[in-house]
């Protein structure tokens, strides 16, 4: 939902947050416009702990960098947008000389993004190209309806071009070498009456 017209940069909605009264409220901004992020279902709640447990989990035993989740991300080189991913994989060396107090401003090597009945596909779609077009390299909508992720990645050429997986195996390919994520953990088969 659209809260506001005024077109907004990443430092108003910084200062937004901070105001007691907008405290315990999220929001990301696309092109300027506001939006405001609604509570999530069970459904999302324990798909964002699995995918981010089970990569915080990899990522620490291999001292790769660091596992958010819901982390404000922004391009320095465009301020009037900034996501704030379900999940998010950012590489030790793409840390170094980022504020711990505020908002990165770079895009996550892997962004996870977990669709609600909220969001359209459309919407998801957008947020995976603003991602991958400003730096990352890896995103994955998890579409729990459908049980399977939408793999999003850049060619060389700056094409974006995506795969669903509906079962298998999620690899975290040149974002995060060496993970993987049996899809069976996030939708686990019906269980037998």
């Amino acid at each position: 939902m659209v809260i506001q017209e005024r077109l907004l940069d990443v430092d108003a909605v910084l200062d937004l947050t901070r105001q007691p009264e907008f405290a315990h409220k999220r929001f990301y901004i696309i092109d300027g416009e506001l939006f405001e992020m609604s509570p999530v279902s069970r459904v999302h709640s324990r798909l964002a702990v699995r995918i981010g447990s089970a990569i915080s989990l990899f990522v620490e035993q291999h001292h790769l960098g660091e596992t958010h989740i819901e982390l404000g991300v922004y391009s320095a080189e465009d301020r009037s947008t900034l996501l704030a991913p379900d999940v998010a994989f950012v590489s030790q060396a793409r840390l170094r000389h980022q504020p711990e107090d505020s908002f990165l401003s770079i895009m996550p090597d892997l962004a996870v993004e977990i669709a609600s009945p909220s969001n359209s596909l459309a919407q998801l779609r957008r947020k995976a190209a603003i991602y991958l077009r400003n730096g990352s390299s890896l995103v994955w909508l998890v579409r729990p309806a459908d049980a399977g992720v939408e793999v999003w990645r850049a060619a060389e050429d700056g094409r974006l071009f995506s795969e669903f997986i509906g079962a298998g195996t999620l690899s975290g390919e040149a974002a995060l070498p060496g993970f993987t994520l049996d899809l069976a953990r996030l939708f686990p088969p019906p269980a037998q009456n």
